[in-house]
């Protein structure tokens, strides 16, 4: 049948971890997923661990169930082709650096006079707040968040094994669409999803920085 999300399309303006993760996941519950990637080598994750056969199975893993468009937002002709295809979108997914949206013409407070019913679907390093401007990889915030101190040896942080951030950070942009969506149904009107690095590890630690509170003992 398609799935759930048949008949929803999503423009996935994002590359390597959690925007592509977000829009997998609305592309494995049948939503149409439409990848817009520069010109050239196009999302970099298709040259992370590439296997003998030539393949990146990461790229595999993460582009399932989308199609490609090679655009260039940075050009009028590009900003004006992905605009096109906003307009007849349900939903946008987007992780670039804080100000690239904007600089580009391509943020929430343009875009929804374009389409007001737009769910616009923002991954960031931070959420708003005083290092909202600030880039992030998962490495940092596990080790900003004190994830990194809960793995390994004790005095001798370690990265999780898994990128574990940016997986939760593209789940929790997709569970937010979900509920956007709902909204959406309600009001009739988009809204803008924010999802960020540093927040999705404070929420994997939470428990654990309040037994510290309670006991004093990590």
């Amino acid at each position: 049948d398609g799935g759930p999300l048949s008949g929803l399309k999503v423009v996935e303006l994002g590359q390597l971890i959690a925007g592509p993760f977000a829009g997998k996941t609305l592309g494995d519950f049948g939503a149409q997923v439409i990848k817009v990637e520069p010109p050239g080598t196009g999302d970099p994750l298709r040259q992370w661990r590439v296997v003998q056969d030539g393949t990146s199975v990461w790229w595999q893993v993460q582009s399932r169930n989308k199609q490609s468009v090679v655009l260039d937002p940075r050009t009028d002709e590009g900003r004006a082709d992905v605009r096109r295809l906003i307009d007849e979108a349900d939903v946008l997914i987007e992780n670039f650096k804080p100000g690239t949206m904007k600089k580009l013409g391509l943020d929430y407070a343009s875009l929804k006079k374009l389409n007001p019913r737009l769910i616009y679907v923002s991954h960031k390093g931070f959420l708003p707040g005083p290092y909202e401007h600030r880039t992030a990889l998962d490495e940092v915030v596990q080790m900003m968040g004190g994830l990194a101190y809960m793995t390994g040896r004790p005095g001798d942080p370690l990265r999780a094994g898994s990128s574990v951030n940016d997986i939760m950070g593209g789940l929790f942009g997709a569970i937010g669409a979900l509920g956007a969506l709902i909204q959406r149904g309600i009001t009739g009107k988009g809204m803008e999803v924010q999802s960020a690095l540093f927040e999705n590890n404070v929420f994997l630690v939470g428990q654990h920085m309040m037994q510290y509170a309670v006991t004093g003992k990590p």
